[in-house]
């Protein structure tokens, strides 16, 4: 039997993410409502020898949330703490998610700087994982954190930032659940912006040889390259001082939800029973969408929706090795006789000064393929993954990849520093799981 916070017992059921591709039976779930409820629920745990994993909305790819033990829930611990307008920062419970974050920053004439392309995923499960959009200076979700409450393995709750317990402050904003359980959140904040999106095709021979020209001149810089041609879409989204123009609803409808949604959702479920059609597919759909330019404020830019399942492995690689990386990528495409229905979408991060991140210490970009999801996605991901890992990649931790502890402290200068601080704070792995033995070690 399962049992909440409150008390109530329900019957044990299985935990599924997003994609359909990570299941587990926990021995229980615990919704806490406040700080003292859920180191009870930590401290019972404890007791009965059980393993203990939080989870958001479960949009990792990974079975980063996995557990055969406590699964915690982290429904009631929502909204908004508190504002202050002084300091550019907002407070914010750790499950909330961020469509609701950004809604009611909104409605305070707030934003974040910069943010992902979905905004599905709950606060605390967002930048656990490293979930990054695009951009020349404005870094991942996790970078604007200036302070985080965090629940240790011993119910000890500790405050961290950059002067206080500064060490877990460093690795804990993105700490994979193997530090502790996060409860709030406070993000660095400004009065609300308007970007202009310039949204384009592209060849893919043009878009590569002037891509450091791209990000050079913009602010946030994507694309993404439809496999088995040479076309690209680009998406460039700049600070602009108005006027607001946003997508009309008749635009929006039919772009953003029937052609990118309910048509490529057909589309790929031909080229998923029929896969010879999946180039003559791969073609139409990159023409599929004409070129427009909005303005409306960052969320209502930044993100779109998603509602196409699939599967995505994501790599960083330093950004000088992108263009040679996605050529090669390319020309691998060309000879395997693979057929790939989705876009390879690429995006930029500056270098950050946190422990894990894939943009720690360096200039990145990133490269995710993607397959949807029901069609067979190994072979590609494998030949993708031995190129992405020959530039020295690093993998997203939410999406899909094979590497273990020994090839990723070699990419991450810090990672003994991670490891160490785990080993303090969790020194009895109550925060464990096979995904994290595999990435971290024991």
């Amino acid at each position: 039997m399962s049992t909440t916070a409150r008390g109530t017992k329900a019957p044990r059921t299985a935990w599924r993410n997003w994609a359909g591709n990570v299941t587990s039976r926990p021995e229980r779930e615990v919704s806490p409502a406040s700080v003292d409820e859920l180191s009870a629920a930590l401290s019972s745990a404890a007791a009965d020898g059980l393993r203990v994993k939080p989870v958001g909305t479960g949009h990792s790819f990974t079975a980063a949330a996995a557990t055969d033990g406590v699964l915690i829930r982290p429904d009631l611990l929502t909204g908004i703490r508190s504002i202050d307008r002084e300091a550019g920062t907002v407070t914010v419970e750790a499950g909330t998610p961020l469509k609701r974050l950004n809604r009611a920053l909104a409605r305070e004439g707030l934003s974040l700087t910069n943010m992902g392309d979905i905004m599905e995923q709950t606060v605390a499960g967002a930048t656990s994982t490293g979930t990054h959009g695009t951009g020349r200076e404005s870094a991942s979700i996790a970078a604007q954190i200036t302070a985080l409450e965090l629940v240790t393995a011993d119910g000890t709750v500790l405050t961290c930032s950059a002067t206080e317990n500064p060490d877990v402050f460093a690795a804990a904003r993105i700490g994979l659940g193997a530090l502790g359980v996060i409860t709030a959140l406070t993000f660095a904040v400004e009065p609300e912006f308007l970007l202009t999106a310039r949204e384009e095709p592209m060849s893919f021979d043009r878009v590569t040889a002037e891509f450091d020209q791209h990000v050079a001149e913009n602010e946030h810089f994507e694309f993404y390259w439809f496999p088995h041609t040479g076309n690209c879409n680009t998406k460039r989204n700049n600070r602009s001082t108005g006027p607001k123009a946003p997508v009309s609803s008749l635009a929006g409808l039919w772009e953003d939800e029937i052609l990118s949604n309910g048509v490529f959702q057909a589309v790929n479920s031909l080229g998923r029973t029929v896969p010879a059609t999946i180039p003559t597919i791969a073609k139409i759909s990159s023409r599929a969408l004409s070129a427009r330019t909005y303005t409306d404020i960052p969320y209502k830019v930044f993100t779109s929706p998603r509602r196409v399942r699939f599967m995505e492995m994501e790599y960083a690689v330093p950004r000088e090795a992108l263009v040679p990386t996605l050529r090669e990528l390319r020309a691998m495409v060309e000879r395997s006789g693979l057929r790939v229905s989705f876009p390879v979408e690429v995006r930029t991060a500056p270098a950050d000064d946190i422990a894990l991140s894939t943009a720690s210490g360096r200039e990145t970009a990133y490269i995710a393929v993607h397959m949807y999801r029901g069609t067979p996605y190994q072979r590609y991901f494998t030949a993708a993954e031995r190129l992405f890992t020959e530039a020295g990649g690093r993998p997203h931790w939410g999406k899909v990849h094979t590497r273990d502890a020994e090839y990723l402290a070699s990419v991450y200068p810090r990672f003994e520093e991670f490891t160490a601080l785990r080993d303090r704070l969790d020194p009895d792995r109550r925060f464990a799981n096979p995904y994290l033995r595999r990435v971290l070690g024991d």
